[in-house]
């Protein structure tokens, strides 16, 4: 079979797209200058795939506006299997959506905390220091577990957080979503169940559907998992992973309750399934916030940890804690995929938590986080929003406003006006499906200007 060439890929998508609903009838497409600087496609490729579209009936050209969904093409049931690739598409998709930062545009929908809240760090003080000490080490690979003084940092890390562990339970990784994706390739399948939940991380869906796994949908709920949902999952299938996330999850802000915590460990023992938990916005919680990992102590769990939200997303370190048998395959298989992670970067992160300066820069970030999450819940109130959970401390909160049926035609709307936000449906494993909520950053929600627009 001839390969296809860059247009015929791009306009393959943009059918599957549209076949799965991502873009319904009526709906623009990206503009060629947004499709170009997502894809990095030259503008001749762009325009050949558009055309090839507008041949089969499925867009049409308005002048002066750009192009359009027309009909809408087969879906996915009704054509072969696609390839795990073609599955995860859609994820790829709205992963280099999101990652856009419009100039002029407010980012509501940015997953990450504004760079001024972390420029206080001072990373070039940090680095100077590193290249002026052991510099030889900087030239080769690094331990397939991780630098060793940096792990020892994180057993007093997780201490805090009531998880014993040792250095040997503990494998470095290149930030969250590496951690996940070793995790995904050491215990699923092709076919196997895996459990998540709804709304959740979608990259970590764009993973699973990578690997060929089946995900089983569990609700959020206000103060975690939707146990009866579970509970009906757990009997009917095998899942041999929960994906969860304890605290400030991504992207309705909540927490899990006690009770449930200690429900899911007995759960996880019951039918013999791993919890992976995962948390990414540990630092910008107290460190008394419960874990199902620390109840468990890392029996029938794996602890994911990261300093890219609350450090620096540019030196992608993280981690995984769990029991010493399966750290030291999860070693071996980052050894066989990556050879190693980045010493340089990981003894700058092990320098930063030598310094009292760490624990200085979390308490004041979340300090910030506190005064923005209360005057984000006062704004959305004064709007007559519904506010999924209310965290006394969230980086997200997961918003209803009033005579919003599908946040993605809120979205069009708050384009043009200079607001970025991320439509519910992206959160969910069924992303055809209309969804009326919204992922909110706090940190940009003092705004005037959006009082008034969403007021409107």
């Amino acid at each position: 079979m001839a390969r296809l060439t860059l247009a015929e890929q791009l306009a393959a998508s943009l059918v599957e797209q549209i076949g799965n609903g991502t873009y319904r009838v009526g709906e623009r497409l990206p503009s060629l200058r947004e499709c170009m600087r997502l894809f990095g496609h030259s503008k001749n490729t762009v325009i050949n795939a558009y055309e090839a579209l507008a041949a089969q009936g499925l867009v049409e050209a308005r002048h002066g506006q750009g192009f359009f969904v027309k009909q809408g093409a087969p879906s996915s049931n009704e054509a072969e299997e696609p390839l795990p690739y073609e599955r995860a598409m859609d994820t790829i998709w709205l992963m280099r959506q999101q990652f856009v930062r419009e100039p002029g545009h407010s980012p509501l929908g940015e997953g990450f905390p504004p760079v001024e809240w972390l420029k206080d760090m001072r990373l070039d003080k940090f680095t100077r220091q590193i290249m002026r000490t052991g510099v030889t080490t900087l030239f080769r690979y690094g331990n397939r577990l991780g630098n060793a003084s940096l792990r020892q940092h994180l057993v007093q890390k997780l201490a805090s957080y009531a998880i014993t562990a040792s250095p040997r339970q503990i494998v470095t990784t290149h930030g969250a979503n590496h951690a996940l994706d070793l995790i995904i390739r050491r215990f699923i399948a092709p076919g196997d169940s895996v459990l998540v939940e709804d709304p959740g991380y979608y990259p970590l869906f764009g993973k699973l559907q990578l690997q060929g796994a089946r995900m089983l949908a569990v609700p959020r709920l206000a103060d975690g998992p939707d146990l009866e949902v579970l509970e009906q999952h757990l009997r009917v299938h095998k899942p041999k992973l929960f994906f969860i996330q304890s605290v400030g999850h991504n992207p309705t802000g909540s927490d899990i309750s006690p009770g449930k915590a200690h429900r899911l460990v007995q759960l996880a023992e019951e039918h013999n399934f791993i919890l992976v938990d995962d948390d990414a916005l540990a630092d910008f919680k107290p460190a008394s916030a419960i874990k199902v990992s620390a109840l468990d102590q890392l029996q029938r769990s794996l602890y994911v940890g990261s300093f890219s939200k609350s450090v620096s997303a540019a030196l992608r370190v993280g981690f995984i804690a769990g029991s010493k048998e399966v750290i030291d395959e999860l070693g071996d298989l980052k050894m066989l995929l990556h050879t190693s992670t980045s010493e340089l970067c990981e003894r700058t992160v092990d320098v930063i938590l030598t310094e009292g300066h760490f624990l200085r820069h979390v308490l004041r970030l979340q300090e910030r986080l506190k005064a923005a999450t209360t005057a984000g819940l006062q704004m959305l109130d004064e709007i007559g929003a519904e506010v999924f959970a209310r965290p006394e401390q969230s980086l997200y909160l997961w918003v209803r406003f009033p005579r919003v049926d599908d946040a993605r035609e809120l979205t069009r709307q708050l384009l043009p006006k200079g607001f970025m936000i991320a439509p519910g449906h992206i959160f969910s494993p069924e992303q055809a499906r209309v969804n009326p909520w919204t992922r909110l950053n706090v940190a940009y929600l003092n705004d005037a200007l959006l009082k008034a627009v969403l007021s409107e």
